[in-house]
């Protein structure tokens, strides 16, 4: 029986606990210059922050793995060699503090070139915005602009620079990779049928709608090493449970979809899922509650035999604890309440062991 505090081994990287940062956009690198998208102070206070606050892994927010995969302008990206330095800076605050340092890769496909989070859209005829490319000419909603087919060259294009960027990352001193298949980015959306309308290898039955992320994993696999690969996935697109579609005839990604992904992902490489859920559909949205996707990661856990951690308003030490002896998961992702008190995890340790002695040597006269 695994406890929050306990440490964690995935492939020879020691974790100190189960209890990790999930990757959240900060939408504040540099949109234009010699620096954009690179990280700044912003993310070496943030991240630092984190890490001496107590988390066992901190996954650095979704970097793109070419400028044009960013979310937003104002979104990271590890392309080449030139940026590397900047991320490096980045991966040894982290270590710093205490944690492993862990970063997250992904294209956002037809929802890049989108707003900072706390903004509805980018102006009208911004200059920082760029045509969008995605499985299927199909946009994300009717607010959102029509994305380019990629093309087979394209795609195959994208696999490699996953690879490279993946490269990049080990280079720069992270010592987890995890890619991004959820939440309505470019791989989710080649895995979900609302989103995926190809008739080419590329696309039609699950299998290949699978193919491409299975062929982005194999390609960083290649070239990590014996690095831990992590993949976030969306489990559901939630029109399973009753959600009403106006796409007839697409169905969404479902819970099962997800289980058979996880057991051929961990023939190809895959050491750990992290699971969430939804995304890619505006009209399909979750039904939020404490806890509410932590059936999936349980569901995922068990019926594919993988590790999984668990995320979706986890807000308290007992709960987070529950989650890990109960079974339902061997890691706990929070997110929310760490943005408002980036000790959470120091003051979630001293909550459930009093003796433990969890702040910095610099710290522990305070």
């Amino acid at each position: 029986m695994a406890r929050l505090f306990d440490p964690i081994t995935l492939r020879g990287v020691t974790i100190r606990n189960r209890l990790w940062l999930p990757p959240m956009c900060q939408y504040s690198a540099d949109a234009e210059g010699n620096h954009a998208a690179h990280p700044n102070a912003w993310h070496l206070q943030h991240y630092a922050a984190r890490s001496v606050g107590g988390f066992g892994m901190v996954i650095v927010e979704a970097t793109a793995v070419n400028r044009q995969g960013r979310i937003s302008p104002y979104c990271l990206s590890l392309e080449d060699e030139a940026d590397v330095a900047a991320f490096a800076r980045l991966a040894d605050t982290i270590r710093l503090g205490g944690a492993t340092p862990a970063i997250q890769l992904n294209h956002a496909g037809r929802k890049a070139s989108g707003p900072p989070g706390w903004e509805r859209s980018l102006p009208k005829g911004s200059p920082l915005a760029w045509q969008t490319v995605a499985p299927s000419a199909v946009p994300f909603s009717t607010h959102s602009p029509m994305p380019t087919e990629l093309s087979e060259a394209q795609i195959e294009e994208l696999i490699a620079q996953f690879a490279r960027s993946a490269r990049l990352a080990v280079t720069a001193g992270f010592d987890v990779i995890e890619l991004h298949a959820a939440h309505g980015y470019l791989i989710h959306q080649f895995l979900s049928p609302t989103s995926n309308r190809r008739e080419d290898r590329w696309g039609g039955s699950s299998e290949n709608r699978s193919r491409f992320l299975l062929a982005v994993i194999d390609a960083v696999r290649a070239v990590i090493a014996d690095a831990p690969l992590i993949v976030r996935l969306s489990a559901s697109d939630w029109l399973e449970f009753g959600e009403e579609s106006d796409e007839v005839g697409y169905p969404g990604w479902t819970l099962a979809e997800s289980v058979e992904l996880a057991r051929t992902g961990a023939e190809h490489g895959v050491d750990f899922w992290d699971v969430s859920s939804a995304g890619n559909i505006p009209y399909a949205p979750p039904r939020i509650a404490p806890g509410y996707q932590v059936p999936f990661a349980q569901k995922i856990r068990c019926e594919a035999g993988v590790p999984t951690s668990a995320v979706g308003l986890i807000r308290s030490a007992g709960q987070a604890e529950q989650v890990l002896v109960t079974g339902q998961a061997d890691a706990v992702e929070v997110g929310r309440v760490a943005l408002h008190d980036p000790y959470v995890a120091n003051r979630w340790h001293e909550e459930l062991d009093r003796d433990a002695t969890v702040w910095p040597l610099q710290y522990q006269r305070g």
